[in-house]
């Protein structure tokens, strides 16, 4: 049988483990989301930067991405909520092939097929000038 001071210092051992443990998984999370945040201002920046250009493209294509969360809602129970994300893929001239990232309201009046101007910045989408529709 352990007794005093055999059992503390088990005890003491396992909750020294703990509090290491939970202060290297912290760090890491810390870590990681310190990384996107500097690679969100590195990218803001970089499109910052870029000239604004207005090139003649076609719309190649078009996706969205759609994530789930679940929410516990205090024990009665749980609930979820979505998020979309809308990606359009052009062609400009040269055969360079760009997917940006743009608005549901912009995303629902574009069509595959649609040639026009394309305004971006970076990888920031500014905005799409239709020339003709797509049959």
């Amino acid at each position: 049988m352990m007794y005093g001071a055999d059992f503390d210092m088990g005890f003491d051992k396992g909750f020294t483990m703990f509090s290491i443990m939970f202060g290297i998984v912290f760090m890491l999370i810390f870590v990681v989301i310190i990384i996107f945040v500097v690679k969100a201002i590195m990218q803001w920046n970089r499109n910052n930067n870029s000239p604004r250009l207005t090139v003649h493209a076609t719309i190649i294509s078009k996706r969205t991405q759609v994530t789930h969360q679940s929410h516990h809602n205090n024990g009665v129970g749980m609930y979820g909520s979505y998020s979309t994300r809308y990606f359009v893929a052009f062609q400009v001239d040269s055969g360079d092939r760009m997917e940006l990232e743009m608005g549901g309201s912009e995303y629902g009046i574009l069509v595959e097929g649609d040639n026009g101007y394309l305004t971006f910045q970076g990888t920031r989408y500014l905005g799409f000038q239709r020339v003709s529709a797509s049959i």
